[in-house]
């Protein structure tokens, strides 16, 4: 029997980045296809392709054989195929039958076509039974609790005779018992014929369902797994296992004199639910923390830096206990942050290099609340200097400048400054190598000047190549540490996909 659907050849690119080559897939009827691979591996624009919301550079999509174009959303649920997103798309306002139904709601009354709303509920009720949802169909979306919701969000699928369901990281906010409901939903519905896409960066959840594995690295398919094949080293193998760049900057020789201990954490937790997470950073020590998306690292630097609040736990520095509730009490503990997302939370676009970089000293240029402009414009220019940031000017708008000088500002900003502990969350997202490079040599030098650096990365060659220890965390928790000795792409994947410290 031919495949329900089948991509051949599919290429996709965004500015400056190459997402899919030539990527191959299909997916039989009655089959869960997990699609896995590292952050930025491809997946999510594979699926927002089969779904309609991106159409491709290249390559064929067939559905029972013929051959179709996915313009649009509407277009892939006429032909039987359903997103369901991470982040919910539900109407929370309107009751569940209202969801199952909105936009295609059931009439009556001729011309005057009024919603038929004893037959949305009928036809409703059917499904969410179907689907063990028990709850009226009256009830707000809003009342639901996110499994529940997502019961609902699959309920709409299905009332519009979807063949094809794709979940995207669908437990990842979900009870164990709510993910173990959805997983028996799943083998129901598996069972009826319908076809399920299912991504996911949790190894024993794709054990446990999979029918067969696609495995996706870079962008392009890195190899295919079949039932009795699926085991979790199997699959990690796959995700990683490329060569290490060579242009990482560590002089880990210059930094052994340097091992006084300067952050101690202990059972910092901003979860009610989350058991404590504690660690210690020394002087001259970059630690990087690896985890997959949604692992809680953001969370835990926000904590560390005050943005958000600390419900357990303390934190010293140098030896002195140090209490967080805001960035200012963090700051003057010598906590800088270098946020994950630059543009939104680490720089003013709209305003000059200059007023960037005196941002976090302003106080120190400033006699009666007045600042002393030829103080700051030489703090500016020095700052550049050192961190090599290519302007025109200091007067130059950051917005202006590439991704990689943006965040050479951002650095400059906290490093007028003598920090303690430097927190970077993805410091060398979305720029190109040779400004990655500057990065890490500037990383390096603050390291052996002996302040202690905390690594959040994705990119598990940087964490390989700047990390003298590595954290992992899964699921808001610290799954493992790794010395230098120990480190390699499989023993962090394993940790971070929960496999636990082997």
């Amino acid at each position: 029997m031919p495949p329900l659907l089948a991509a051949t050849g599919i290429s996709k690119s965004f500015p400056g980045v190459q997402a899919l080559s030539d990527v191959n897939m299909h997916i039989e009827r009655s089959e869960l296809l997990a699609v896995v691979g590292e952050n930025g591996a491809g997946k999510s624009t594979l699926m927002r392709i089969l779904a309609g919301i991106y159409v491709p550079d290249r390559g064929r999509i067939e559905i029972d054989e013929r051959p179709v174009m996915l313009r649009n959303v509407k277009q892939a649920e006429q032909l039987g195929i359903a997103l369901i997103h991470q982040e919910l798309n539900l109407a929370t306002h309107l009751d569940i039958a209202g969801n199952v139904f909105l936009g295609r709601e059931p009439t009556w009354g001729g011309p005057l076509k009024l919603i038929d709303r004893a037959r949305i509920h009928a036809d409703a009720r059917r499904i969410t039974e179907r689907l063990g949802l028990i709850a009226s169909t009256r009830t707000l979306v809003a009342d639901l609790s996110i499994g529940q919701q997502q019961l609902v969000e699959i309920g709409r699928a299905l009332s519009s005779r979807s063949r094809l369901l794709i979940l995207d990281e669908p437990t990842s906010s979900l009870t164990e018992s709510e993910a173990e409901r959805l997983f028996a939903v799943l083998r129901e519905l598996k069972a009826e014929g319908i076809a399920i896409l299912y991504i996911s960066h949790r190894l024993k959840e794709v054990e446990a369902l999979a029918d067969r594995v696609v495995v996706l690295r870079d962008g392009r398919n890195a190899g295919e797994l079949r039932r009795g094949e699926i085991r979790h080293q199997a699959i990690v193998n796959l995700m990683v296992g490329r060569e290490l760049k060579q242009f990482f900057h560590r002089d880990r020789a210059a930094n052994m004199g340097h091992r006084a201990e300067v952050v101690r954490a202990r059972g910092v937790c901003w979860s009610a639910t989350q058991r404590g997470i504690d660690f210690t950073i020394h002087a001259g020590e970059i630690v990087g923390m690896a985890g997959l998306m949604g692992a809680g690292r953001t969370e835990l630097a926000q904590t560390l830096f005050g943005v958000r609040a600390m419900l357990g736990g303390t934190v010293a520095i140098d030896g002195r206990r140090v209490a967080i509730r805001r960035p200012i009490d963090a700051i003057r503990a010598g906590i800088f942050l270098i946020p994950e997302d630059r543009r939104l939370d680490g720089l003013i676009l709209e305003d000059s290099v200059k007023h960037n970089v005196s941002l976090a000293v302003l106080p120190g240029l400033s006699r009666l609340g007045l600042v002393n402009f030829s103080e700051e414009a030489r703090l500016a220019q020095a700052m550049c200097e050192r961190f090599r940031v290519r302007t025109p000017s200091t007067g130059q708008i950051v917005g202006n400048l590439s991704g990689g000088n943006q965040q050479k500002v951002v650095l400059a900003k906290w490093l007028s400054r003598a920090p303690r502990l430097l927190i970077l969350d993805e410091p060398t997202r979305g720029i190109d190598v040779g400004a990655k490079s500057e990065i890490y040599a500037l990383m390096d030098e603050l390291a052996k000047q002996g302040a202690a650096i905390l690594m959040i990365s994705s990119d598990l060659e940087e964490i390989l190549g700047m990390s003298d220890r590595v954290l992992v965390m899964h699921e808001g928790e610290l799954s493992g540490e790794l010395t230098r000795a120990e480190l390699s792409e499989e023993r962090i994947m394993h940790l971070a996909t929960g496999g636990g410290r082997s």
